[in-house]
């Protein structure tokens, strides 16, 4: 018996399952299998290699994650998310290599989900993840230039400067015929779905391109005459091969897809609850895409993940249960093995035309220019990833963006802690003082600070500063803490060389406040009698009373 974690949505709904829901899940199935079929074909390609791959992977992928999956109604498969990196694996390392990448990114995301960290996606900042996205929309475009124009070149360079520079002095052979039915294209998917939401654009779209193609004879490039015919059917499942080395080199790549598998599969998750008003169950969702990953290249297939666009087509046409992801899966399994030779004739620019609307789609391009009224450093993070997405790499990009957010807030964080003296009575509070009055008169040679904020590592060294700007040292020096949450190993070194300080001036030092976290560090590392004296209560009364009772205190 699994945990309820661990169960699939499938499991659950099935329950209460009946005919009337079964015959709403058969036509979503159906409608999200037409919708998948361009788009899993155009992920091939621009992935760097064939659309029957991307076939594979929509099938396989669409298949488990419906049925192993901790959504109601998750579609899975390949998105474009995964292009920018799958392409420059295969560039890099090879077909084979891919393979072995997904497999890993499959093992991670089940680790991840069977450790329950679902919830660690959230802290992903969100100026990172739209930097990596726009930026992965500008290079989807930019791969689809050579097909959307006809343009009469050898192979296009993967660097995104290069690339454009080819693109420019290829401009002269730019095939009007392509030119124009992709133009066409595009207006059929611009416009369709202004005029009706029953019929799916990019299914449209490809017809109408195909039909045109064959009708007019146009000599345009198809998926027959640069892939040949396609497939029947899925592979028989295999193995890649690796070895120790290659596997160590493909341990940040995979890294990534896993990360992206799991941000876009428990995003879409996340906006499909809102739509049906359900609730995921992000651990199993993780497990599903995981061997879903795993099973995928077995299959000749590349990474998959949620898909949000349709999954939300999924929910608008009536789909309310896994049931009706894996009867998408069947009909791409009956694309494959009945209209092969119909999508060999599919024109390759008709595919760019659907993965330009995709890059659109992608770019989030009125969110990424709201986040540039963002603070300056969210602005830096935003374009920091975008830049290094589309010049770089996408897993470098990632990592420095991350780091990037992680360093800023830290410096945000630091800047809010602050340590400043408390005046001694009430009327130099009234006379214009801005400390906060205290309770009653304090004795001649004692000082009163407070600590306000998180003492971190990054903030200790305020701490530090205090008795520099103190020229006759006090008899007594009190450390309101009251204000401080949280405390970590830097800012328990700092206390103790603040106490060691203290001594060297002949000054002795009460801790008072300590709340729960800083107590407990503190009490943890074994350090707390270190201290001349400390009260628990932010009270300055018992902090007088204490500091009567400190031996420290009765030796001055």
């Amino acid at each position: 018996m699994l945990p309820p974690y661990l169960t699939p949505k499938l499991f659950t709904t099935l329950q209460t399952y009946d005919r009337a829901q079964f015959l709403d899940d058969l036509i979503a199935g159906l409608i999200v299998g037409v919708v998948a079929i361009p788009l899993a074909l155009a992920f091939g390609i621009a992935s760097g290699v064939t659309p029957a791959e991307g076939l594979y992977a929509a099938v396989i992928g669409g298949f488990v994650i419906s049925l192993l999956g901790g959504s109601r109604v998750q579609i899975g498969g390949p998105t474009g998310a995964f292009v920018v990196i799958i392409y420059g694996i295969v560039h890099q390392y090879g077909r084979e290599a891919l393979a072995v990448c997904t497999i890993m990114a499959g093992v991670i995301l089940i680790v991840m989900g069977l450790f329950r960290m679902g919830n660690l996606i959230k802290w992903i900042p969100y100026p990172v993840t739209t930097g990596f996205t726009s930026g992965i929309a500008v290079i989807i475009f930019s791969s689809q230039v050579k097909d959307l124009l006809g343009l009469r070149m050898g192979a296009v360079p993967p660097e995104f400067v290069e690339k454009w520079e080819a693109y420019f002095h290829a401009l002269p052979t730019a095939d009007w015929h392509t030119f124009g039915l992709s133009a066409a294209t595009l207006a059929v998917l611009i416009f369709l779905p202004r005029l009706t939401k029953k019929i799916p654009s990019p299914f449209a779209a490809l017809v109408f391109a195909t039909g045109a193609a064959a009708v007019f004879s146009l000599p345009v490039e198809t998926i027959g005459s640069r892939f040949g015919d396609l497939p029947r059917g899925l592979p028989m499942p295999r193995l890649p091969e690796v070895d120790f080395k290659t596997a160590m080199t493909l341990v940040r790549p995979a890294t990534i897809v896993a990360l992206l598998a799991a941000i876009e599969s428990l995003l879409s998750a996340v906006v499909a609850d809102g739509m049906i008003g359900g609730r995921h169950r992000s651990s199993v969702e993780l497990v599903a895409q995981g061997a879903a990953n795993i099973l995928s290249p077995m299959f000749g297939g590349i990474p998959v993940t949620g898909a949000i666009a349709r999954t939300a087509t999924n929910v608008k046409s009536g789909g309310r249960t896994p049931v009706a992801g894996i009867t998408h899966a069947v009909v791409l399994v009956c694309v494959l093995l009945f209209a092969g030779p119909l999508v060999a004739r599919i024109p390759l620019c008709a595919l760019a035309a659907v993965l330009v609307i995709v890059a659109y789609n992608m770019s989030e391009w009125r969110t990424f220019l709201f986040l540039l009224k963002a603070p300056r450093s969210d602005v830096a993070v935003l374009l920091a990833t975008f830049g290094l997405t589309v010049l770089v790499d996408l897993t470098f990009a990632v990592e420095v963006g991350i780091v990037l957010s992680a360093f800023l807030f830290m410096r945000r964080m630091a800047e809010m802690t602050t340590v400043g003296a408390a005046l001694r009575d009430r009327a130099d509070e009234e006379a214009g003082g801005a400390a906060e009055p205290l309770s009653e008169a304090l004795p001649n040679g004692v000082e009163v600070y407070r600590v306000s904020g998180a003492l971190f590592f990054g903030a200790a060294d305020k701490l530090g500063e205090v008795l520099t700007h103190i020229s006759d040292p006090p008899k007594v020096f009190i450390l309101r803490l009251g204000d401080v949450p949280v405390m970590d190993a830097t800012g328990m070194h700092a206390l103790r060389d603040f106490q060691a300080r203290c001594r060297r001036r002949g000054t002795a030092l009460l801790l008072c406040g300590l709340r729960k976290q800083p107590l407990q560090v503190l009490k943890t590392a074994e350090v707390l009698d270190e201290f001349d004296a400390y009260t628990e209560k932010d009270d300055l009364a018992a902090a007088l009373k204490a500091l009567a009772k400190s031996t420290a205190l009765n030796k001055k």
